[in-house]
């Protein structure tokens, strides 16, 4: 498939369709009383159970605005996209890609954009072994290099472009063929660590930097990243050690999206609810997993700039 529309193709309702969509997220029904709420929330890239996760952020958004809450786990990123696109789900856990694809398409609006610890923005990393003779993005020619998921922004969108931008020909990707060194993809960031440190053939990967820094000497980061990342105190702290060939610029993230078509006398409670949660508010006392985030911070498209920017280097076409 051509790379430019892989992603418009995939977040069309004929992709999977209907019946195809309901199998992955479950029966969400048609829209039901005014006051319920489908979220439907992005499979975890780690070992977590994310409905036990968000267990604190549906009691509180119940108690606070009356709506009954019904939550469902889509299959993946796609799937969020179709269920929001299809009139499956009225608010969504999503990534930074599917703000500018749900925009694209005319289907989402941002709610808000998630905080942990004090930052909104994140980095991306391609992190290599002390020992292998890579000292440069640029030495990674015809080499293998190992990511996190396909359309996972930190773990491939972000490091695609940081390749690119070193001057390697990363030809199709991240769907098709690869031009200038070998490209893998696995199913997490977690995944992708543990296939660099454990396959002799794997010269880098390129994943979110909190699953990343914990391997990497804080001396090695970047001032930006000490700045503004919320994960460089988690630097150093993990064996065995990385070496950091590159971090990316500061990336937005994840945002709660809504459907744009969502009429319900609850939309905009629930949307303030949101905004205004406190920590202790979204974590709750029932939730088994940790959230991952603290806060939901006030913003828009314009805020994933970085993201259409990444879109612009790779020459994908996101929605329509």
């Amino acid at each position: 498939m051509d790379r430019r529309n892989f992603l418009k193709t995939a977040g069309a309702a004929g992709t999977i369709g209907i019946s195809g969509l309901s199998g992955c997220l479950g029966v969400l029904g048609g829209g039901g009383e005014d006051a319920d709420v489908r979220f439907v929330l992005t499979p975890a890239e780690s070992d977590v159970n994310v409905k036990e996760q968000y267990a604190g952020v549906f009691d509180y958004l119940e108690s606070e605005t009356g709506a009954s809450i019904e939550p469902k786990v889509a299959a993946d990123h796609q799937a969020v996209l179709q269920a929001l696109e299809n009139d499956q789900a009225d608010i969504a856990d999503a990534s930074p890609t599917l703000a500018v694809v749900g925009d694209n398409a005319g289907v989402t609006d941002v709610v808000g954009i998630r905080v942990a610890y004090g930052a909104s923005r994140y980095f991306s990393t391609i992190t290599t072994q002390p020992d292998s003779p890579i000292d440069s993005l640029s030495d990674l020619a015809d080499e293998t290099v190992v990511f996190g998921a396909r359309l996972s922004t930190s773990g491939s969108l972000f490091p695609l472009k940081m390749l690119a931008d070193a001057g390697l020909d990363v030809g199709d990707a991240p769907e098709g063929e690869v031009t200038g060194f070998t490209g893998k993809w696995s199913n997490d960031h977690n995944t992708a660590i543990e296939q660099l440190l454990e396959r002799d053939e794997y010269m880098a990967a390129g994943t979110g930097a909190f699953v990343s820094l914990p391997h990497v000497p804080q001396s090695q980061l970047p001032e930006q990243v000490m700045n503004i990342s919320s994960d460089a105190d988690t630097a150093g702290t993990e064996d065995p050690d990385l070496q950091l060939l590159a971090a990316s610029d500061p990336i937005p993230r994840a945002p709660l999206l809504s459907r744009r078509n969502w009429e319900s006398s609850v939309r905009s409670d629930v949307q303030t609810a949101l905004l205004d949660a406190t920590e202790s508010d979204l974590k709750g006392s029932n939730a088994s997993d940790e959230l991952w985030f603290t806060g939901v911070a006030e913003a828009t498209i314009d805020d994933y700039e970085p993201v259409r920017n990444v879109k612009n280097t790779l020459g994908l076409e996101f929605g329509n």
